[in-house]
């Protein structure tokens, strides 16, 4: 059995929200702060990873 890979985002905030986007399946809404140093974040529920846009080469 595989595990599907967690999806990534491109984003231009570097505050963003992440509540799982399946609705009522999701999970509570959670704020992430992207750091600068690296550009990207993962949420602690879902594993989505959140890059911004500087970094997106990079990702």
């Amino acid at each position: 059995m595989t595990t599907p890979v967690p999806e990534t985002k491109i984003v231009t905030e570097w505050r963003v929200a992440c509540d799982g986007g399946e609705g009522a399946l999701g999970h509570p809404r959670v704020w992430l702060q992207i750091p600068g140093e690296h550009g990207w974040v993962e949420c602690p529920y879902c594993d989505a990873r959140f890059v911004h846009k500087d970094f997106a080469e990079k990702a």
